[in-house]
């Protein structure tokens, strides 16, 4: 089976206002993924606030997933960058800490061509030697890769798999036959927006990238596994208990809500790093409602309790 494949869990990246991490945080979040069954952690995504975070911190919030997570579960490590050279050290990095595979997206503040693009991704992929996943997020590197980008890449070695935002016209089914003709065989199609995971499942896709499994990985899995079984009344249950808290990912931002999720669930108080801010009261109080419509389907690892504070 693809390391890109099945349910990636995409946690927080717990810090304080300066940037610095809380490692015996992540290391509680991490071991609860890893209680839970997901097939992979996803550290240092977009959830992770990799773009966010100085290349030390990056580096050493690595070490500290690595260690927790022991080889128990595999580790994706996002080494997203502005520049080649250091997206390329931080894949090297991640290798030499134990990581599984990387998750790269082209950042930019230039617009990038697809040379450009492609040239970024052979050289990092060469210099991590890891399965590497492309990461086609158009809604934050403003970069939104071609069919033809992609079948190219999947030619390069070690590049893997692609990691998709959800379709437009929501016709999974076509897009991934039409990628599946192009892409290098092996190469794994998955999707992030967690709104159209049942869907995506169950129009084939090899992996669900998602964000609600970094802290309710149990109810998660309970729906990555229905809709990839064929189970479609089973799926279509989970995913309408879940869908007030769709409703407040797609009005507020996946983001924000994971870290008023994560505060409403017992963890210690933790927020985003500025300019982004926590959400508002109103915010607050829907994800709350929301929260209350999984109760059903909240596994035991997602009963937090609040833990001791140091």
């Amino acid at each position: 089976m693809s390391l890109f494949s099945g349910l990636s869990a995409f946690p927080l990246t717990p810090t304080d206002q300066d940037g610095r991490l809380k490692p015996d945080t992540l290391a509680w979040h991490v071991e609860r993924l890893v209680t839970a069954g997901v097939d992979s952690i996803g550290l240092l995504g977009s959830t992770g606030s990799y773009a966010y975070l100085t290349m030390e911190a990056r580096m050493r919030t690595v070490r500290v997933a690595a260690e927790a997570i022991g080889g128990r579960v595999p580790l994706i490590v996002g080494v997203g960058a502005l520049r080649t050279d250091e997206a390329a050290a931080l894949a090297r990095d991640a290798a030499e800490a134990g990581a599984d595979g990387v998750l790269l997206a082209p950042m930019s503040y230039q617009k990038l061509t697809e040379d450009e693009v492609y040239q970024h991704f052979k050289a990092v992929a060469a210099a991590g030697r890891l399965p590497l996943c492309i990461y086609n997020n158009p809604g934050t590197t403003n970069f939104n890769f071609s069919r033809d980008l992609i079948a190219r890449l999947s030619r390069l070695p070690h590049v893997e798999g692609v990691k998709m935002p959800l379709p437009v016209n929501g016709d999974f089914k076509g897009e991934l036959a039409g990628l599946r003709s192009m892409t290098a065989q092996g190469f794994s199609i998955g999707y992030s927006g967690d709104w159209g995971a049942k869907n995506a499942l169950q129009a084939g896709a090899d992996a669900w990238f998602s964000v609600v499994a970094g802290l309710l990985p149990g109810p998660a899995r309970q729906l990555a596994r229905a809709a990839a079984s064929g189970d479609p009344e089973e799926a279509a249950g989970i995913d309408r208990a879940f869908e007030p808290l769709w409703a407040t990912f797609r009005e507020f931002g996946s983001f924000r809500v994971m870290y008023a999720l994560a505060n409403l669930l017992g963890e210690e108080e933790i927020e985003p790093l500025r300019p982004v801010l926590p959400l508002a009261a109103d915010g607050r109080r829907k994800v709350r409602s929301a929260l209350s419509h999984l109760d059903d389907v909240m596994a035991s690892p997602d009963k937090i309790a609040p833990r001791s504070k140091q």
